[in-house]
């Protein structure tokens, strides 16, 4: 018995092999890309074109960690993942939805500071006005002062004790490197306390909610099941997210 092969199998080895041969030859073409580094005079106050997108490649693959280093991100997220426990909706508002809208709080909170580092340092180095050296220079003096405003010298004084550094004198003398792990554990801490004080009003309710069933002897019944309708009810009733919004905003100015 012959073995038939059906028309759209034959078609389809056509194909692949049409697509083989295509692939061999452009291989057996050898195509070469060729590139020409053209240099002008030495400028010492000018960085190369070629250091330039290095510098903004690293900056790019860096910008989640800056973000989270030395921005209002960090207080925002955490105050937002306590609320969320403490009314118990489980994944409700979703992690996107609450990072999106700590983003564009940040965004806000962060404009002052963002705006003054494009207007002194930023613009003046894209109109070639300041060489880079000196755009960095300017561009860390407001960045250094928020995190200065936000930055406990106890949690700042923690790392020169891990790293056996002589403690600084004047705030120049504090690397920026320093400054930014030392506002994180600041806003770590202020972020938990302001999670504290959001998750009392929820605690008392579940509390209340628990004693009520105890009462009644329907202690079979959750009472987080309960309490999350009453939760809602209050958190809306009360304008929690207008509330919450306003309060992280207010806390850094």
């Amino acid at each position: 018995m012959k073995a038939r092969i059906s028309r759209p199998l034959l078609t389809t080895l056509a194909s692949v092999l049409a697509t083989l041969g295509l692939a061999t030859l452009a291989l057996a073409a050898e195509p070469t890309l060729t590139l020409n580094l053209a240099g002008g005079q030495p400028q010492p106050e000018k960085v190369s074109l070629l250091l330039e997108i290095l510098f903004l490649l690293t900056v790019l693959s860096l910008a989640p960690s800056i973000v989270l280093c030395v921005t209002s991100f960090t207080r925002i997220i955490v105050v937002f993942s306590f609320l969320r426990q403490a009314m118990g909706t489980g994944q409700m508002p979703p992690n996107q939805i609450l990072a999106s809208l700590a983003i564009f709080m940040t965004v806000v909170i962060m404009y002052p500071t963002g705006k003054q580092i494009y207007d002194e340092a930023l613009n003046p180095y894209m109109e070639e006005r300041m060489g880079f050296n000196e755009a960095l220079k300017k561009a860390e003096a407001p960045l250094r002062e928020f995190l200065f405003k936000h930055t406990r010298e106890k949690d700042l004084s923690i790392f020169y004790t891990i790293t056996k550094m002589e403690q600084p004198k004047t705030k120049q003398d504090v690397p920026t490197m320093m400054l930014a792990a030392g506002y994180m554990i600041s806003e770590l801490k202020t972020g938990f306390t302001i999670g504290f004080l959001v998750y009392i009003p929820f605690l008392v309710l579940d509390m209340v909610v628990s004693s009520v069933l105890l009462a009644m002897g329907m202690m079979m019944l959750p009472p987080a099941m309960v309490s999350m309708p009453f939760k809602l009810l209050l958190f809306v009733m009360v304008d929690g997210w207008a509330l919450m919004t306003a309060s992280l905003v207010n806390s850094f100015s």
